[in-house]
């Protein structure tokens, strides 16, 4: 138990450390490049934050635990919405763009009901996230991805990697090739020894990975989240987080079933339904009080809902 204790705050420090380096290296490759903060969370970042996400899905998918797989993705992006963007906004409030607002936070609620409608939980459910769903995923990740090319584009940029690489430093790519490598490493020991902890506490599966597990991957989106907020630069933040979450459906959930088949949780409905909620009520917040902000007051609401999930998740067992 004290080891596994020690692994996990080893791996809070490598997180907070790395998502510096992160915010860092993310923002300076921006001004280089002349693409914004929101574009470069989407991508660079987004990418970084998912990969804690993306090995505890391979492991679990080799191993047959699909409540530890599901459980991960839809408790992180829960997670994400509610407490992690919740606690950023009580930090100092963030004025979100209309771009994220319109396009961003859709697409979210989109890769949520595409998840809903691939679970089988709509009509009849299905036993198996299958090679052909993980394939309908993946073309809707590069549809994603071709979005935020032609958003670059629209300001006046072409995001390529030619452009990434003749145009920055050594400074910028270790900032952020460092940043990635120790969330990934990061999140990995807090994962693990969050699993430690809890397994010895008797916990199920399903509640140790949409709670301790998904709050562990969810620590990279919080502290890049914080931090940017911090700096003054709510854009990379914002993008990140809903970046994250895009990521987390299309990418990791994508790649995971083409490696096996992905058991599917029986009652993994509800908890789909309440990540496509947390979503919907971020949006519907864009527009009542301040339009397209989200105050101290707003993020409190976000993470009294989250809290109020938990307690449901835990009496479920």
């Amino acid at each position: 138990m004290v080891i596994a204790a020690l692994f996990f705050l080893l791996g809070i420090f490598l997180l907070v450390k790395s998502a510096n380096w992160i915010v860092d290296g993310a923002s300076s490759l921006a001004r280089k490049l002349g693409v914004s903060s929101l574009v470069i969370g989407l991508t660079v970042v987004a990418f970084g934050t998912s990969l804690p996400e993306l090995v505890v899905n391979l492991f679990a998918a080799t191993e047959g635990a699909g409540e530890v797989a599901f459980g991960n993705i839809i408790g992180s992006n829960i997670a994400n919405i509610l407490l992690v963007l919740g606690v950023v906004a009580m930090i100092g409030g963030v004025y979100i763009k209309r771009e994220t607002v319109c396009d961003e936070i859709p697409f979210a609620l989109l890769a949520s009901f595409i998840l809903f409608i691939l679970t089988g939980s709509l009509i009849n459910g299905k036993d198996f996230l299958t090679r052909n769903d993980g394939l309908i995923l993946l073309s809707l990740f590069g549809v994603f991805l071709f979005y935020i090319y032609k958003m670059a584009e629209l300001e006046g940029k072409s995001f390529n990697i030619s452009s990434v690489i003749e145009r920055s430093n050594i400074l910028i790519a270790s900032k952020l090739i460092l940043g990635i490598i120790g969330i990934y490493f990061g999140g990995k020991l807090v994962v693990e020894g969050a699993i430690i902890i809890a397994g010895q506490l008797g916990i199920s599966e399903f509640l140790i990975s949409v709670t301790i597990i998904a709050l562990g991957t969810s620590l990279p989106e919080l502290v890049v989240g914080a931090v940017a907020v911090l700096k003054k630069n709510a854009d990379l933040a914002v993008g990140e987080i809903i970046g994250s979450n895009i990521f987390n459906i299309f990418w990791v959930l994508g790649i995971v079933p083409l490696i096996s088949p992905l058991a599917i949780p029986a009652f993994i409905g509800f908890d789909i339904g309440v990540m496509f909620l947390a979503t919907l009520i971020l949006f519907i917040l864009m527009f009542v009080g301040h339009k397209h902000e989200l105050r101290r007051v707003d993020g409190a609401v976000l993470v009294l809902f989250y809290i109020l999930y938990i307690w449901f998740v835990i009496a479920r067992g």
